[in-house]
Order: C-alpha cells, then structure tokens, then sequence
C-alpha cells in the first residue's frame, strides 16, 4: 500500500508539471497583437546614376520610418517625413513647383526612387532628371531626397 501511495504521487506530480508545461507553452506560442496604432510608414529612398531603375548605379541610400515617430538612417527625418506628410506622400508633387535654377544641358542622368510603404499603402516611385543640377532645381531644396 505504501509503494502505490508513492506510485499515485509521483504519477499525479508528473502529469502536473507535464501538463502544466504544455499550458505555458501554449500561452507563450499565442501571436503576438500590434501594438501600434499607426498605419506603417517605411521607405528606402536611393540616388542612382543611369536612366533605368532596374540598371542604374546606387551612388546613395538611406531609410525613412515616419509613424509612430519620424527616424532612420535620413540626415533630418523629421524634416522629410513632415514634406511628404504635406504632399500626402505622393512623391510627384514634391517636383511639382518651378525651379528658379540654371542647368548646363549635360546629359548625365540621375534616377531618383522611393519603395516601401507610405501610411499602409505600398508605394514604388522614380523619376529621371537630366543631371544632378537638374534634380536639385527641380526638387525645390526639398528635404525628402536631401541625402
């Protein structure tokens, strides 16, 4: 009788701790929630050499996180994610105005591009401008591509 006293205990103690391990295991392997409020604001924006996106040469990029706060690896995120706020992130409005600079017409072609997500929305844009001096008239001293 004692044995089985013993036997029923160690039985019962092992299926508890077995059993109880399956629990926590389950709870901890639960998906994790969102915590953010915030649609997701991520982009790669690059300054390349060439005409077509597919074959130019990055000569620069860098990363921009607009929500919940404006950081990466852009020298003033702030500033860029504010600009593209204004223009609802549609990047061909950041070129819309008239440039006030004088270019050479030397073909010497510079793309720009932004990929990522723009408020939740997944945006691919790139432009070509004749020269870099080009591309900094028509971009108007704007901040988003100021890298």
């Amino acid at each position: 009788m004692r044995r089985n006293s013993h036997a029923v205990f160690a039985t019962f103690t092992a299926s508890t701790l077995l059993f109880g391990g399956f629990a926590t295991a389950t709870a901890q392997a639960a998906p994790a929630k969102a915590e953010s409020l915030y649609a997701p604001s991520a982009l790669v924006l690059t300054v390349a050499r060439g005409e077509d996106p597919l074959t130019a040469t990055v000569e620069r990029a860098v990363t921009l996180t607009c929500a919940p706060t404006a950081e990466g690896t852009h020298p003033d995120p702030a500033a860029a994610c504010k600009e593209l706020a204004e223009v609802r992130g549609k990047f061909s409005e950041l070129t819309a105005g008239p440039s006030n600079r004088t270019c050479t017409r030397q073909w010497d072609p510079v793309l720009v591009t932004a990929h990522g997500v723009w408020q939740g929305k997944q945006v691919q844009f790139s432009t070509t401008y004749g020269n870099a001096c080009e591309m900094a008239g028509s971009m108007n001293d704007n901040a988003v591509f100021a890298f």
